[in-house]
């Protein structure tokens, strides 16, 4: 489920949303595109990634019509991936793009940390989640210690993407996504 934390600071208690559509209303309000796809056919557990573009092609073209995406890829981290450890810590600081992040998580789930007027949203992507955040946003992700992930990825440009990192240290004052899962998750039923 998908799941919004809203600090103030690092050592005040956050707001916390669990309802979608207070999510994609409060992300919105600081430029954040948030919604939810549903595939427009059925998905086998082991499609390849052009299955899976095409299971969501719909709704793939109708975000490129607002937005101009050059390309499109699908990418899978899972717990046993030998470099697991070296992609995590890769986004782990606080960094911008040129261009918009977009992320769309077709199954598992990762944190999104977005640094905006003064406050740090913490978002837990989950399956069916789209974040798209904006170019020059600071932000970081975490996808755990045990990663497990699939998602497309969209681009307007080949080079817009490059990380630029801050140099703050601003993320080693808020939950890793281990710590939120736990604190924030909401209960199994």
């Amino acid at each position: 489920m998908s799941t919004l934390a809203v600090y103030s600071s690092p050592d005040t208690r956050p707001r916390v949303l669990h309802d979608f559509d207070d999510i994609a209303s409060v992300l919105g309000g600081i430029g954040v595109l948030f919604e939810h796809w549903e595939a427009n056919r059925p998905l086998a557990g082991d499609a390849d990634p052009q299955s899976i573009l095409a299971a969501y092609q719909d709704s793939i073209d109708r975000l490129n019509e607002r937005f101009g995406f050059q390309s499109a890829d699908v990418i899978s981290l899972q717990a046993d991936h030998p470099q697991k450890d070296t992609l995590r810590n890769k986004f782990l600081s606080e960094h911008v793009h040129a261009d918009f992040e977009v992320r769309f998580f077709v199954d598992g789930k990762g944190l999104f940390y977005i640094h905006k007027n003064n406050q740090v949203y913490l978002v837990l992507c989950t399956r069916g989640d789209l974040i798209s955040v904006p170019a020059d946003t600071t932000h970081w992700f975490d996808m755990g210690t045990e990663p497990c992930l699939q998602c497309i990825r969209l681009f307007t440009t080949e080079d817009g993407w490059v990380a630029d990192f801050t140099g703050s240290d601003i993320a080693r004052h808020y939950p890793d996504f281990d710590e939120f899962e736990r604190t924030f998750a909401p209960a199994k039923a």
